[in-house]
C-alpha cells in the first residue's frame, strides 16, 4: 500500500493514473475515492481537482450503464476529505457521513426506487414460507408494521454501504498520509476518536425511535449505526494500543466481524454508546495503561 500511496503523489499525471484506472475496474472504485481523497488531504482542492475529474470520467461511464455507485462513492470520498482537512476532525467527518447517507438514501429511491421496490415485494411473498408458523403466530397489524419497514431499512442498507465505503475509502487516504509524511498520526487519531453523549443519545434514537414514529425513518436506523460502529472500532483500537496487544487482538476480532457480523456489529455499536458515558481509555490511561500505537501506522 505504502508504495501506491507513494506513487500517487510523485505527481499530478501518477495520481490521475491510479485514479481513473481503479475507477473504470469494476470494485476498485473505493481505491480510487482514496487516491483523490490522498491528493486533496495533502495538497488542497485546487490539485485534487483534476485528479478528481480523472476519477470522475470513468465513474460517469460506469453510471450511464445503470451503476450510479463509483460515482456516488468517489464524489463523497472527497466531501468527507474537505470535511477532515478544514476541521481537522473525525466527529465531524462522522456526522457529515450521516448527512452523505441520508442524501445517498434520496438518490436511491429516485433512481432505483422500482427495483427496492421489486426486491421488497418477493421478501414480502417468502416470508410466510420462511418464517412458517412463526409467521401466522404474529397479529396481522405487526405483520403490516414489517412489511412497511422493508423498503425503508433495504434503501437505508443500500444508502449504508455507499456510506462505510466513503469512510473506507478516507480512512485508506488519511492512512496513506500518515505512512507517508507522518508516521503514525493516523493511529493517534483515530485511536482518540469518542462520541460525546448528546451525540451518542441522537444517534441511539435514530437507531430505536424514529422508526416507531414513522416507518419511512427507519431509513435512518443503519445509517446512524455506522457513527457508533466507527467509534466502537476506535475504543478497541485504543484499548488494544494501550495494552501493547494491537497486531493479534485486532486480527482476531476483524476475523470474527467478518464471521459474525450480526452479533459483532450491534456489539460496537453497544461498546461505542457505552464508551460515550464512561471513557474507558481515559480510565484506562490513569490506571497505568500505555501510550503505544500498537503497531498501527
Amino acid at each position: 500500500m505504502r508504495l501506491l500511496a507513494d506513487f500517487i503523489m510523485r505527481g499530478k499525471v501518477q495520481a490521475c493514473l491510479v485514479a481513473a484506472l481503479t475507477a473504470a475496474l469494476p470494485m476498485t472504485y473505493w481505491i480510487s475515492a482514496a487516491s483523490a481523497a490522498l491528493v486533496l488531504l495533502r495538497r488542497g482542492s485546487a490539485d485534487a481537482l483534476s485528479v478528481a475529474l480523472w476519477a470522475l470520467l470513468p465513474a460517469l461511464l460506469w453510471w450511464t450503464q445503470g451503476e450510479p455507485n463509483a460515482l456516488l462513492v468517489i464524489a463523497g470520498t472527497l466531501a468527507l476529505a474537505s470535511v477532515l482537512r478544514s476541521s481537522a476532525s473525525w466527529l465531524r467527518v462522522l456526522l457529515f457521513s450521516l448527512l452523505l447517507g441520508a442524501a445517498f438514501g434520496v438518490l436511491i429511491n429516485l433512481l432505483l426506487g422500482a427495483s427496492v421496490q421489486a426486491v421488497a415485494t418477493e421478501i414480502r411473498s417468502a416470508m410466510p414460507q420462511v418464517l412458517g408458523a412463526a409467521w401466522e403466530q404474529i397479529p396481522p397489524t405487526e405483520r403490516l408494521q414489517v412489511e412497511a419497514l422493508l423498503v425503508p431499512v433495504l434503501v437505508g442498507l443500500m444508502a449504508a454501504v455507499l456510506q462505510l465505503l466513503c469512510l473506507l475509502g478516507l480512512v485508506l487516504a488519511r492512512y496513506w498520509q500518515s505512512l507517508l509524511y507522518n508516521p503514525g498520526g493516523f493511529a493517534r487519531e483515530f485511536q482518540a476518536i469518542r462520541l460525546p453523549v448528546p451525540l451518542a443519545l441522537l444517534l441511539l434514537l435514530g437507531i430505536f425511535l424514529l422508526p416507531r414514529l414513522q416507518a419511512q425513518l427507519a431509513m435512518l436506523t443503519p445509517l446512524c449505526s455506522l457513527p457508533l460502529a466507527f467509534a466502537g472500532l476506535a475504543l478497541l483500537h485504543g484499548l488494544s494500543a494501550q495494552k501493547g496487544r494491537g497486531g493479534f487482538v485486532l486480527v482476531g476480532f476483524y476475523v470474527a466481524l467478518l464471521m459474525f457480523m450480526q452479533v459483532i456489529y450491534p456489539l460496537l455499536v453497544v461498546m461505542a454508546a457505552v464508551d460515550s458515558l464512561f471513557d474507558f481509555r481515559g480510565r484506562a490511561a490513569r490506571n497505568g495503561g500505555g501510550s503505544s500505537t500498537g503497531g498501527e501506522g
